[in-house]
């Protein structure tokens, strides 16, 4: 049976630039809870959390713990001691709550290993200094030792944020065998779905609860969304009546009931605003030619170490590829090699001429922190084409979700998240025609991933993503290459499926992860790497002719059914239905003497 560790008593907080955030909320969190907090970056997220940990008082109302409740709790941001080891993190007391825990307790374990392997830091020694870590690395070093740890409550701001698929995988499948609470703040909806059974929705200073997970919140905020827009249509209409009656009579008139004018009012008062609808249209303009990139026995280094040995490798003109690998692999130094920013250190890379790359990397600190954000906008244009229509930064502002209010924000107060759509806008400002994302996914909340993928899905040019979000590489892009640490970039027909069983066998042996030769595209036999891309796309267009024929040829069969009666009808019918069946066949079988060309098929 569940018992309550925590809870929420008519709480209230709020901030001066920000506004009020968290109304008048009561919650309960019982012990065995695993809960999904969502929301639109800003909400109020983060703050919940710092509240339900105790690291931040509400303004007023009350947040009672259960005694002797030990909580751990990974922020959003973190401050480590650049001249701490990662022994001194993980196995000892520094930036650690207090009572969780000391190097003797935990030196011995076997589970410390597995954890910081488990989290792709397995190569790291106890005595590696933090200080000339990454970010990603430390937030990774930070989570080992809350984990290494027993705890009744475990609060994760973000946790997935800089691991890669497979460390995704393996947190979510720790987290679901560990005991105790846990209250996470992620936009990796997978992650949600495979982890949360409770869902929190912070929305409008409220907090809204649901059963499940992503998929089950999203199916229960539609019908709520459904009931409101039933309920608006009867008031809206309600709405209109009264207005109709205000405006009855003769002109003269100066004078009518005070309630049926209060009423009006009212109803006029209600009315909300208009919802920022992120309809992200396409901005990139300029066509591409034949030619995107084209990599020929590159040699690729980050430091002293080895990205990429002899690689031949081609982009082209409309390709949507998704980069997979652990972190540190190479997948920004692929990107920034693509975008121009570094030189192959061997070998040749051909850019296209009218090539014009967008790259939008991890890192916020090209964002003007001392402008606001219509400046920051304005810096890199004021005005752009969006479609068919020329809009100011304002406006252009206003598509990307930011209000009126808003856009006078200095760019320094923005949230994470309001940053990286910031970063976002102002990248495709400059209207690319290829687009370079790093992890475009960290910080952004479920709702804005979900216009980003509207973008994506309907992106003109040519994309190449290095991303660990299975939501994002599933619906926005149509190859898979993986990185494995061994040089090469590797053609993967599974996709992420195929990624994750190859990072499982490699724990195998180093021959684990080989690829047979037919896997690499360029080595498929009177195949070039074109030929091969315009064959996958041929497949595609025969999937889909496929499907309509196979609902035309259903729609005919009903006819016949009913028309059973009526002969020249029938003949008729009939004569449509073998001239479909017969194209159906030519699909078929032009699909199937691709398939055995291309490789995964």
């Amino acid at each position: 049976m569940a018992n309550n560790i925590i809870n929420l008593d008519r709480v209230n907080k709020g901030y001066g630039a920000a506004g009020q955030l968290i109304t008048d909320v009561s919650l309960g969190l019982d012990d065995d809870a695993r809960i999904g907090i969502v929301g639109l970056n800003g909400a109020g997220k983060s703050t919940l959390l710092r509240m339900i940990a105790k690291t931040e008082e509400p303004d007023s109302g009350r947040v009672t713990h259960r005694r002797d409740l030990k909580v751990a709790a990974l922020p959003q941001s973190l401050a480590l001691d650049g001249e701490a080891t990662v022994r001194d993190v993980v196995l000892g007391t520094a930036w650690l709550a207090e009572g969780m825990g000391a190097e003797h307790e935990w030196a011995g374990d076997a589970g410390v290993r597995t954890i910081l392997d488990g989290l792709g830091m397995g190569h790291l020694g106890l005595e590696t200094p933090v200080g000339p870590m990454s970010g990603g690395e430390r937030r990774r070093v930070a989570l080992a030792a809350l984990l290494v740890r027993e705890s009744d409550l475990l609060i994760l701001d973000e946790p997935t944020n800089h691991l890669d698929v497979a460390g995704v995988d393996w947190l979510a499948k720790h987290l679901l065998t560990r005991r105790g609470a846990l209250a996470v703040v992620t936009h990796d909806r997978w992650f949600l779905d495979a982890v949360c059974t409770m869902t929190w929705e912070v929305v409008d200073e409220q907090v809204h609860t649901y059963e499940g997970g992503y998929a089950a919140w999203i199916l229960a905020r539609a019908e709520r969304q459904r009931v409101a827009a039933s309920i608006e249509a009867r008031r809206q209409n309600l709405l209109r009546k009264e207005i109709a009656w205000l405006r009855r009579g003769p002109p003269a008139r100066t004078s009518k009931p005070k309630f049926r004018i209060d009423a009006a009012n009212e109803l006029i008062a209600d009315v909300p605003p208009a919802r920022d609808t992120v309809s992200l249209q396409r901005l990139a303009t300029t066509r591409l030619g034949k030619q995107v990139y084209d990599l020929e026995s590159v040699e690729l280094n980050a430091g002293p170490k080895p990205i990429f040995k002899d690689i031949t490798w081609q982009v082209g003109p409309g390709d949507r590829i998704a980069i997979l690998g652990a972190n540190g692999a190479g997948k920004t130094t692929l990107l920034r090699l693509l975008a121009g920013v570094t030189t192959p250190d061997g070998g040749r890379l051909v850019t296209g001429s009218t090539v014009r790359p967008a790259f939008l990397s991890q890192e916020l600190r090209e964002l003007p922190g001392h402008l606001r954000l219509l400046e920051a906008v304005e810096e890199v244009a004021k005005r752009v084409k969006l479609g068919d229509r020329e809009l100011s930064a304002g406006q252009l502002a206003e598509v990307f979700g930011f209000t009126d209010k808003r856009i006078w924000t200095p760019v320094s107060d923005l949230s994470g998240g309001e940053r990286r759509r910031l970063q976002m806008l102002r990248l495709l400002a400059t209207e690319p025609n290829v687009l370079l994302l790093d992890e475009p996914t960290n910080d952004l909340d479920t709702d804005t991933l979900a216009s980003l993928e509207d973008l994506l899905d309907s992106w003109p040019g040519t994309m190449v993503v290095a991303s660990h979000d299975r939501y994002l590489v599933e619906r926005v892009t149509d190859v898979v290459y993986g990185m494995f640490g061994d040089g090469r970039l590797v053609h993967l027909p599974g996709g992420i499926d195929e990624y994750l069983s190859r990072v499982t066998a490699s724990s195998a042996g180093p021959s684990a992860t080989a690829v047979p030769e037919k896997a690499a595209p360029e080595s498929v036999p009177g195949l070039s790497q074109g030929e091969l891309r315009l064959a996958r796309k041929e497949m595609s267009r025969l999937e889909r002719q496929m499907d309509k024929l196979g609902e035309k040829e259903a729609k005919l069969n009903g006819s016949l059914a009913d028309h059973g009666s009526d002969y020249a009808k029938i003949v008729e019918l009939e004569a449509q239905l073998t001239a479909v069946r017969a194209e159906r066949e030519e699909a078929e079988m032009a699909w199937l003497e691709l398939a055995e060309k291309v490789p995964g098929n």
